[in-house]
């Protein structure tokens, strides 16, 4: 440490000779042994400074957040940086907003809170990208470290809560360390399983000073994989005759989607994909047999069921993944070793897997292809109803078809499913959306993370009326933008899904029925363009309108409140 302080200082006083009399922004003196220690004090910057200048060497674009007392030195120190701070109106706005930004940039979101409850509200966003594995650098401020325990105003165990909802979870109590914490969260998001990791700063630690140059610290990550098993399954993949490509998004995170591509071209090797994967590789691509398991689409648990050799890229092979998959073997590979459940695993990179097998010799797998061909690679929906108000599946069509090449965000609710069995994902990430835990109130922040993602992208959200009203503070951040944000609001004036379950399973619907504001004054008093459609064919020409204006709008449309989703066969 003392070389690079010394290297440092020299580069400070200028390059004539350390004994030169300088002048430094602090007052022109000769130099001394203790000047030494005073440019060294005197160019010390604060914990929250450091770590601004961290997230500024990341090139970080946007910090997702919501300001509170105890994380105030941190916006101090933001407010010096090129990076652009979103004020969302809500905490768990900022975690959904941080979680979209991730999926469509394929990088690390960052957000930030204040302590006690302004952390607490990004319990919900962080559990949402930790089920959906996606990286997130989730930044609380704290109670000072002297205080904390003693249950003085907003002090709560914050990390005893985030623990199990994120990969790591610190309390930094000492500003040094709290560098090299960050920096290791960082490398680790980079080069490791992908996740929510959480550091909490107490407010007097972040004040507190450290030496720049520890900025320039390198992490190890100490990552190593054990690629031992690698010629059996070589082996085992040229002696397939059924052989079958499972992709989840793994693959997007490891920025292997062109390698899997080119492999299952060279190979000619079928891809299925898990839910939130869908359009790793085109699903009009020959090759892809689309989403497996339940509501997967005949072809892709066709060739689950009956593929005698599984290659599961970067997923983790959930219940409801498992519902496509039969006794064929079955290879994992992951950088979480908690999912590898193969008949042969490997803890790794599946882009470097990837290059490690790109070249074999399979059998040829055409006869194997054209069984698969046989089975229907879409969903048959029927769609072409008159009634008004339009049925949801009639509505979501017309949606579908007017968007053009605008990224899809989905909330949570019966058209969750309407457009699954309806959409054809044709690259990765066009379709957002939580996977694994299904909040309502995702889909209107999370677009706009995703539209500053993608900037010359339109972005389209579906969203019920009772998911909108989770989180309709965000329209607010949306119209402040001026984010060319689509919103269709399905209004069927119900939970609808809560509604057929209690139908089914129950004794009928109970505490469903939503008395709703009138959404079109609701958007227009945020400054939102906003209209109403109830009938067959207006809905494709208002999104197509809307896309077109590239401003936000919101479409308030009229559905059948009785509609239910098909049950999964």
């Amino acid at each position: 440490m003392l070389n690079h302080g010394h290297k440092f200082f020299q580069g400070i006083i200028g390059a004539s000779g350390l004994g030169e009399t300088v002048p430094p922004p602090w007052g022109i003196f000769n130099y001394s042994g203790n000047t030494h220690n005073l440019i060294m004090e005197a160019l010390k910057i604060t914990l929250a400074d450091a770590l601004v200048k961290i997230l500024e060497k990341q090139q970080v674009e946007f910090i997702f957040g919501y300001p509170g007392e105890q994380i105030l030195p941190f916006y101090q120190a933001l407010q010096k940086s090129t990076i652009k701070h979103i004020l969302t109106r809500h905490e768990q706005g900022a975690v959904h907003a941080a979680d979209g930004y991730a999926r469509a940039s394929h990088h690390m979101g960052v957000c930030v809170a204040t302590a006690g409850p302004g952390a607490l509200n990004m319990v919900m966003g962080v559990a949402t990208a930790y089920k959906d594995s996606v990286p997130l650098l989730v930044i609380t401020g704290d109670v000072p470290l002297q205080l904390k325990s003693e249950n003085v105003f907003q002090d709560v165990d914050l990390n005893s809560v985030f623990g199990p909802i994120t990969l790591q979870s610190h309390l930094v109590t000492d500003p040094e360390e709290g560098i090299n914490i960050t920096l290791k969260a960082i490398s680790d998001l980079k080069t490791g399983k992908t996740g929510p990791i959480h550091l909490n700063f107490p407010k007097d630690i972040l004040q507190k000073e450290v030496d720049p140059i520890l900025l320039e610290m390198e992490v190890e990550t100490g990552r190593e994989t054990d690629w031992g098993a690698l010629e059996r399954i070589r082996m085992m993949v040229e002696r397939s005759q059924k052989p079958l490509i499972l992709a989840g998004t793994g693959v997007i995170w490891s920025q292997a989607t062109p390698d899997l591509q080119n492999f299952a071209e060279k190979n000619q090797i079928p891809v299925a994909t898990t839910y939130p994967a869908r359009g790793v590789i085109s699903e009009e691509h020959p090759l892809s047999v689309g989403l497996i398991g339940l509501r997967g689409t005949e072809a892709a648990n066709f060739a689950g069921k009956s593929s005698d050799l599984i290659l599961a890229l970067g997923c983790r092979l959930s219940e409801r993944t498992r519902k496509g998959l039969g006794s064929g073997t079955l290879i994992q590979v992951n950088l979480d070793e908690g999912v590898l459940r193969g008949d042969v695993n490997i803890q790794g990179d599946v882009k470097e897997f990837l290059d490690q097998i790109k070249e074999l010799s399979p059998d040829n797998t055409d006869k194997w292809l054209e069984e698969i061909q046989s089975y229907g690679k879409t969903h048959e929906v029927e769609t072409d109803f008159k009634e008004i108000p339009l049925k949801p599946q009639r509505a979501i069509k017309e949606i579908l078809d007017a968007m053009g090449d605008s990224i899809l965000v989905n909330d949570a609710g019966s058209h969750t499913t309407w457009v699954n069995l309806l959409l054809k994902a044709r690259e990765p990430f066009s379709l957002i959306f939580s996977g694994g835990f299904g909040p309502m109130g995702y889909g209107v922040p999370a677009a706009v993370g995703v539209s500053l993602a993608r900037p010359s992208k339109s972005v389209v959200v579906v969203v019920g009326d009772g998911g909108l009203q989770m989180n309709s503070q965000e329209l607010a951040t949306i119209a402040e933008l001026d984010l060319p944000i689509t919103i269709c609001l399905l209004n069927n004036q119900s939970l609808g899904i809560i509604r057929q379950w209690q139908d089914l399973y129950y004794s009928g619907s109970f505490q469903v029925e939503l008395e709703n504001p009138d959404f079109v004054k609701l958007a227009e008093a945020y400054h939102i363009k906003a209209l109403m459609v109830d009938s067959p064919g207006d809905v494709f020409v208002a999104v197509q309108k809307a896309v077109k204006l590239n401003k936000p709008v919101l479409i308030e449309i009229k559905i059948n409140e009785n509609e239910d989703i098909p049950l999964p066969g």
